[in-house]
């Protein structure tokens, strides 16, 4: 089993990187937003607390989120975790940490995917996806073949974020660097971090985390 946490600001390809773990090692990727909507439907008795606290309007806890991250390391049969949008703070990678223990799991890797940010801009502000299917597409990187069309499921609902704005992903950038900067050192005194550069190829990438994360 294989335990690694993406860090790496919006655009970075973490989600494109999960995706090829998820496929190519059987692993689990563990999307704080994913877990939280996927609970407050659930019925569970966490997932009815999670639905008390989002419906009230309130952040959800620190120690919401390490619960249904321990109910999904016991109730996964999987080839190991992505991390992906959490921990966010030092006091979450501290709780992550002991619940990872208290499982005897290892942390494997923390991957993060070092961009330019400038570059950052053109890749996000050039993005746009498939609503159907989800397929991702670039305006020079990777268009579509037919203009309107979604190469994946012929879909003509192509749609681009609201918030992939250059101004937006400047504020979004900041935000990111201002949280994670501490994330970074933690990681690295633990002698955990590892960076790849997330500009390179997408193929490219996913060979130099394979060459960072044990053989499947």
């Amino acid at each position: 089993m294989v335990n690694v946490i993406l860090l790496g600001p919006p655009g970075a390809g973490k989600g494109t990187q999960a995706k090829r773990m998820v496929d190519d090692r059987a692993m689990v990727q563990l999307s704080t937003g994913d877990m939280l909507r996927e609970a407050k439907t659930s019925g569970t008795a966490m997932g009815l607390m999670v639905a008390a606290v989002m419906d009230r309007g309130d952040l959800v806890t620190d120690e919401i989120v390490i619960g249904l991250i321990a109910e999904k390391l016991e109730t996964e049969n999987a080839g190991g975790f992505i991390f992906d949008g959490f921990p966010r703070t030092l006091a979450q990678a501290d709780a992550l940490g002991e619940l990872l223990t208290a499982k005897d799991l290892n942390l494997d890797a923390v991957i993060e995917m070092k961009v330019d940010d400038a570059a950052l801009v053109t890749r996000i502000t050039g993005r746009f996806t498939c609503g159907v299917c989800g397929e991702v597409y670039h305006d020079s990187t990777r268009p579509t073949k037919l203009v309107g069309q979604c190469d994946n499921c012929s879909s003509h609902d192509l749609k681009r974020r609201a918030d992939d704005t250059e101004e937006a992903l400047r504020i979004r950038l900041m935000e990111y660097y201002k949280k994670t900067s501490p994330l970074i050192g933690y990681y690295y005194a633990k002698g955990a971090l590892v960076s790849v550069d997330g500009l390179a190829p997408m193929d490219d990438v996913t060979s130099a985390i394979g060459k960072i994360l044990p053989k499947a």
